[in-house]
């Protein structure tokens, strides 16, 4: 697959490099998609991830609830989109 480029000002977009937009749909997904973004090259503690997502009220199974949320990102932008690396995940 393509690189994808990322905006982040404004609202979040994916855009392929035809200029086409990639569909992020939902705030937490563009939340964790902008996360990442912004460490690109470096790996996100899952403890980060879920803080910089929920803020002060996670989900009770946080770390399955960010799971979903990874594997929902990887089938919107492709599965290298997001590598799992030494407890935490990074913009592949």
């Amino acid at each position: 697959m393509d690189p994808v480029y990322y905006r982040l000002l404004g609202t979040t977009q994916a855009i392929r490099p035809d200029g086409t937009a990639v569909p992020v749909g939902g705030a937490r997904l563009r939340a964790l998609l902008s996360v990442l973004a912004l460490r690109a090259g470096r790996t996100v503690p899952a403890t980060v991830l879920v803080d910089e997502v929920w803020g002060a009220d996670p989900p009770a199974d946080a770390t399955g609830a960010l799971q979903a949320l990874v594997g929902r990102l990887r089938r919107t932008l492709g599965p290298e989109a997001v590598a799992f690396a030494d407890g935490g995940y990074r913009r592949g």
